[in-house]
């Protein structure tokens, strides 16, 4: 099966089969002086990416740089595993990652809670990256590919405080992460453009998201790259949808939060009132709940529940 696409001159995209789904998480590759790989999704992706690499004519051994946005094991869970395979590549990621990546046991342990008797199967193997493997990038830190190629690294909260996104202004391709929330390009089909934010725990700030947010906009970035999943020439229409659903998830997730008392039980509501919101909006557009979109949407809204309660928990502490 051909999981490589051509996005831009230069840029492909390999379908990493996160979850065993196609079209949910992929490995940007950025061919320049210095080949590099943005995004390394989980373990079980790292074949999918090698076998990238060899339909792209690629070897491992010249890969030299891998970019994580962040350290969620669906963007970075990989990293280790991949760099066994790529002896001259350097990871680079937010200065609040790097310990976790040298060091992945609190990675591990939080994706248990989460995932309980599916983390072997989704994730395993977390490899520890040796410390003289890895940059830690600062904010607006730049990273040479080439005599003209240049790719500038914003820390960018909201989804989560050690998130950073990469301009590459020679391509003026902005890679969002999870940012700028999730694209769903299962709907292509019906014409309908989905962009939703992705508020998972335990470190979504509603302000901290709208602060991202306009700061990608000043880039006046021409695409957008999603870890989920694909591009965009629409950057402005990702920033009103995400902007206009921030406010939307919070207000289901108050609501929620307000009408149980156990965590567990105020996230099932959260989830019932997001996935239902979703719904009514496709419907509005005549996509029908049995359209295929629905299980990746009733993954993340899951997972947006979590983080919602979580965050509305915190505020009502302090």
């Amino acid at each position: 099966m051909k999981n490589v696409v051509k996005l831009l001159e230069n840029l492909y995209i390999i379908d990493g089969h996160d979850l065993g789904l196609k079209n949910r998480t992929g490995s940007y590759v950025l061919v320049a002086d210095e080949l590099t790989i943005i995004e390394t999704s989980a373990s079980p992706s790292v074949p999918y990416i090698l076998a990238g690499l060899q339909e792209l004519g690629f070897k491992p051994s010249e890969v030299q740089n891998i970019i994580v946005t962040h350290i969620h094991l669906d963007h970075a869970g990989g990293a280790g595993l991949l760099l066994q395979s790529c002896p001259n590549a350097t990871v680079y990621v937010h200065p609040a990652g790097k310990r976790h990546l040298i060091d992945p046991t609190r990675l591990v342990a939080g994706a248990k809670a989460v995932y309980g008797d599916r983390f072997d199967e989704l994730f395993d193997p977390i490899v520890p990256i040796p410390e003289d493997r890895i940059v830690s990038m600062e904010h607006e830190e730049k990273l040479q590919l080439g005599a003209h190629h240049v790719l500038t690294f914003y820390h960018s909260p909201g989804h989560a405080n050690h998130h950073v996104s990469i301009f590459d202004a020679s391509n003026k391709a902005l890679f969002t992460g999870d940012t700028a929330g999730v694209y769903y390009p299962d709907l292509e089909d019906t014409g309908v453009k989905l962009y939703l934010p992705s508020t998972s725990p335990n470190q979504f700030h509603p302000d901290k998201m709208r602060q991202s947010l306009k700061m990608f906009k000043e880039l006046q970035p021409q695409y957008l790259c999603f870890g989920h999943y694909g591009i965009t020439e629409q950057p402005n229409q990702v920033f009103l949808q995400v902007d206009s659903w921030i406010d939307r998830f919070v207000e289901q997730g108050k609501k929620a939060y307000e009408a149980r008392t156990s965590f567990e039980d105020r996230v099932q509501l959260a989830f019932n009132y997001l996935y239902e919101m979703i719904q009514n909006h496709l419907e509005s557009y005549s996509i029908s709940k049995d359209h295929k979109v629905n299980e990746v949407i009733s993954l993340d809204m899951s997972i947006c529940a979590m983080g919602l309660i979580d965050f509305i928990d915190k505020q009502n502490k302090t």
